[in-house]
């Protein structure tokens, strides 16, 4: 497990929004009494800054004196999660003009790098007395799941602003792929639909989502409509095959025949297939957005129920991280075993949450990602049947 790179978080704005959800991304995630260290650059300009020790507070003063639509700004900031557990993200945030390389900026980015986040022991109490490896694989689970949830709320929904209106979370760690393949997603509006959209036109026309996510529903349902009549996409079904797609999108975006022909483009075809890769339609993607929220949400909802195997340890991992806050004795245990690992990927629990602000939030841990979850819901409201994989 801890051959995981980390975590990334995305969250799309307005290039007029940056500054200020940058300020209050970095607001919500800083733990106090921890400083930061900042890098800014302004292209044209001699502006550059490098420091260390700087508190939250003057890193926002410098951001909204100094940032540009040419600037790029990393800020590496401490965070502390409601279990007490902390790591250090990477936050970026890049200007429209802010030169780019081969490929576009996501508006603002996250990332969680290494063991801190994945962990690679943990202190669990065991009240039986015995090691259980899917007792530790189901804690680990449900304290990650949360903390991304976590995450990904304090930087898309920090406030009541509602100035981010989609953005999602991905152990794949650099890039904003389909929001199907991910491993949490958010939509303020609960306008779930978006996501299987926005999945499409990277999946079928090439489009980063960092690009397009800021598209009206109307406007994407337009770019769906638009694909043949029959059309198909492969959606990758783990996260290890999401890894491959993206050496082969890079791939692709290098070779004069499939390489994108318009800003945001990876792409002009749709992307290459793998082995074990099963079809999305068009015609099914247009019968999502064609179905209320609600409903949608309702199937997703209906769609979470764990398997099996997660039903029978859950009670076994709460019982013993409830023993653990009561004060009972631990045991330091290493987490990072294949079976660890493999429990995770197969059986880790969905989670479909409605926001109080009235955004919806899916997630799971972030070995997986969240397609089992949109087949089954799918399925649920025949659009796409599960026999059809």
């Amino acid at each position: 497990m801890s051959a995981r790179e980390g975590v990334a978080f995305f969250a799309w704005c307005k290039e007029v929004d940056k500054v200020d959800a940058l300020d209050a991304a970095l607001t919500a995630l800083h733990a106090p009494d921890w400083t930061c260290r900042v890098s800014l650059r302004t292209t044209a300009t001699r502006e550059e800054l490098e420091r260390s020790d700087v508190p939250v507070g003057e890193v926002i003063a410098l951001l909204r004196a100094s940032f540009t639509d040419t600037s790029a700004v990393e800020v590496r900031i401490p965070v502390k999660f409601p279990s007490g557990w902390g790591a250090v993200l990477d936050v970026e945030c890049r200007g429209a003009r802010s030169p780019a390389g081969r490929y576009p900026w996501d508006p603002l980015v996250a990332r969680e790098h290494g063991e801190e986040f994945y962990r690679r022991f943990l202190q669990v109490a065991f009240p039986s007395g015995e090691r259980s490896i899917v007792t530790e694989a189901a804690i680990l689970s449900i304290l990650i799941r949360e903390e991304v949830e976590d995450i990904l709320l304090r930087l898309c929904a920090p406030d009541d602003s509602k100035r981010v209106p989609t953005g999602g979370a991905t152990g794949a760690f650099y890039q904003w792929g389909a929001p199907l393949e991910l491993g949490a997603t958010y939509n303020v509006d609960g306008n779930i639909a978006r996501d299987a959209a926005l999945s499409w036109l990277y999946l079928h026309d090439g489009d980063f989502v960092g690009v397009i996510g800021g598209m009206s529903l109307d406007a994407l349902a337009e770019r769906v409509e638009a694909a043949p009549r029959g059309a198909t996409v492969g959606i990758a079904t783990t996260l290890d095959r999401v890894e491959s797609h993206w050496e082969l999108d890079r791939n692709a975006d290098h070779h004069p025949a499939s390489r994108g022909t318009h800003f945001g483009a990876i792409r002009r075809v749709p992307r290459q297939r793998l082995p074990g890769d099963v079809d999305l339609t068009r015609e099914q993607v247009l019968q999502t957005l064609e179905t209320p929220s609600a409903t949608l949400i309702e199937a997703l909802a209906a769609a979470a129920v764990p398997d099996d195997e997660w039903r029978a340890v859950e009670p076994l991992a709460l019982e013993a991280i409830a023993a653990k806050e009561r004060g009972a004795s631990t045991i330091n245990v290493e987490v990072t075993s294949h079976k660890h690992r493999r429990f995770i990927e197969h059986h880790a629990p969905f989670h479909v949450r409605r926001l109080p602000n009235g955004g919806v939030l899916l997630a799971t841990h972030p070995y997986r990602t969240l397609w089992p979850l949109w087949a089954d819901a799918l399925d649920l409201l025949g659009i796409r049947p599960r026999d059809s994989e």
